[in-house]
């Protein structure tokens, strides 16, 4: 008699019988692994939250009061009879793979993962595994990515330009994740950096946790922009097209995201620039990860789901399309990748 799968997909989320709990659930349960803080992944309602030391934080000012606890990378927690423990997913600051290990068998739910190296997140670790449950955001062979220095140099030579011509540079970015990155990737030669409260308050879980950041002005209310010439604004890619920039005076607009390579999702953006930075694996990097896995079996759980499946099994690995209700990132639903 053959038993039942260590991980199971379920309408409330990846299910664990040997533990009794879920990772990521998209519905209230009583026992949540979290692999990182982001909304779609990290939902309020669950009795009980476990995720790393580093997202903790995140995950309280998000949801307010909860009942949960951190957990080291790398450091092994017995739930049931099951064998849990987190590994870094390099996404953003304390995002995680989850492991999972019962009676031999070893399944790792990816999160969101990217595998190169931007200087803040803790850097990707691959895992060996018999079954790895992958995201595919972006999935799809022309997500391509440049080295970060490269971008670097793009974002502040248009922002050098913007306060040549006396405007001020404005820049949409999540405001967890992509908006520290690139906060550490700016040059403060040009001038100071002003953020949105949404970013501004992430700052402060980040530097609170002793995370280095650069310096930064909070453009609250009383902010007065004829005090900051040549400033470059982070904010909320929902701020961009509201009343909210319109004090910043002559003004660029630009949005950072993976999404930028598409020519479609550029001209759907009220933005002047796009540029192509994201906090997902590109199609190499999913590739070259799924093979370091070593896994027998793929679950490819969202984003380009049936392109990147059907490679996988054209390609030599046993993969299917699993259902997950992750909002995720697509071309219309906001730069955030």
């Amino acid at each position: 008699m053959s038993r039942p799968p260590v991980l199971q997909f379920t309408n409330k989320g990846i299910y664990c019988p040997a533990g009794d709990f879920y990772i990521d659930p998209s519905r209230a349960v009583d026992r949540a692994l979290i692999t990182h803080g982001h909304a779609d992944h990290a939902r309020p309602g669950m009795g009980r939250y476990l995720s790393t030391q580093a997202t903790l934080p995140v995950m309280r000012h998000r949801l307010g009061a909860i009942t949960a606890e951190g957990i080291r990378f790398g450091q092994t927690r017995r739930i049931g009879t099951a064998d849990v423990s987190f590994h870094p997913a390099g996404h953003v600051p304390g995002s995680a793979q989850i492991r999972v290990a019962v009676a031999g068998e070893i399944w790792v739910v990816s999160g969101d993962y990217k595998c190169v190296e931007d200087g803040l997140s803790e850097p990707f670790e691959p895992v060996r595994c018999h079954h790895f449950v992958t995201e595919s955001t972006f999935g799809l062979p022309v997500f391509r990515w440049a080295p970060q220095q490269v971008i670097a140099a793009e974002i502040n030579a248009w922002w050098a330009a913007c306060a040549a011509q006396g405007k001020t540079a404005i820049l949409g970015a999540y405001a967890l994740g992509k908006a520290q990155r690139l906060l550490s990737m700016l040059d403060p030669s040009i001038g100071p950096v002003l953020t949105h409260t949404a970013i501004e308050k992430t700052n402060a879980v980040f530097r609170n946790q002793g995370l280095a950041l650069p310096d930064t002005v909070h453009a609250d209310v009383e902010l007065e922009p004829k005090d900051y010439p040549s400033a470059l604004v982070l904010a909320p890619p929902s701020a961009l097209t509201s009343a909210w920039t319109e004090k910043f005076g002559p003004q660029e607009s630009a949005f950072a995201s993976g999404w930028m390579a598409l020519r479609g999702a550029r001209r759907r953006r009220a933005g002047d620039r796009g540029f192509v930075i994201s906090d997902h694996a590109d199609w190499p990097g999913l590739l070259s990860t799924i093979s370091d896995t070593g896994a027998e079996n793929v679950y490819v759980a969202h984003g380009y789901t049936d392109t990147f499946t059907r490679y996988l099994n054209e390609n030599g690995w046993n993969a299917q399309v699993v259902p997950t209700r992750f909002a995720g990132e697509t071309p219309n639903t906001g730069p955030a990748g």
